[in-house]
């Protein structure tokens, strides 16, 4: 038998993500991932997105977001829309 230490093994994977309101899933998402991995296994993970958590990742959008519930908390800046326009 012989050995071949530089024998590498390649493994090619392809991921696609959706992000989706589950409400909108229907059957032409369904045909279109059918269509994309056609003849392949495929595994189908549903994990639950924290709005927050993607909200507060850019580090500006974090820090405009942190200064507005700090202005709301001390009763600063605060936009009170004349109510009739939603009536």
């Amino acid at each position: 038998m012989t050995s071949n230490r530089n024998a590498r093994i390649i493994e090619i994977v392809m991921q696609t993500i959706y992000q989706i309101n589950a409400d909108e899933i229907d059957q032409s998402l369904l045909e279109s991932i059918k269509a994309q991995f056609k003849n392949k296994e495929i595994e189908i993970v549903v994990t639950e997105r924290d709005e927050t958590e993607y909200l507060l990742r850019s580090p500006a959008n974090r820090q405009r977001l942190l200064r507005a519930i700090a202005d709301v908390e001390a009763n600063r800046n605060i936009v009170t829309p004349e109510q009739e326009q939603f009536q």
